[in-house]
């Protein structure tokens, strides 16, 4: 399933283009902050399988205006390099690839 272009970003990994999304709007449990922000990423001129990156902070957008890390490119790139360390193949075809980051994310009790 391809990334939508709309709000997408840009960066290259070792010679190599990608895309990558944040949404927008956080999920339900990532507005409560009970779950972690995630992010997507495929290759930008030939999408195969998708990388989904669960990270350990929450949602820019969530409710409860915890305080919330930008993600930047070097961080996107940093995620690449360790999915494909761990079996990520962006060009062929499938069911997306899931990298849990999420170590030290702390939920919200409410």
């Amino acid at each position: 399933m391809a990334l939508v272009k709309k709000g997408s970003r840009h960066v290259t990994v070792d010679g190599i283009p990608y895309r990558w999304r944040i949404r927008r709007r956080p999920a339900y449990s990532q507005a409560l902050v009970w779950s972690p922000l995630t992010y997507a990423v495929e290759l930008a001129d030939s999408p195969g399988s998708t990388l989904v990156v669960t990270t350990n902070q929450p949602h820019p957008s969530n409710w409860l205006i915890e305080s919330a890390s930008v993600v930047v490119p070097s961080a996107v790139a940093d995620g690449i390099r360790t999915a494909q360390t761990n079996g990520w193949a962006p060009k062929k075809p499938g069911s997306p690839f899931h990298l849990d980051q999420s170590e030290g994310f702390v939920s919200s009790p409410y």
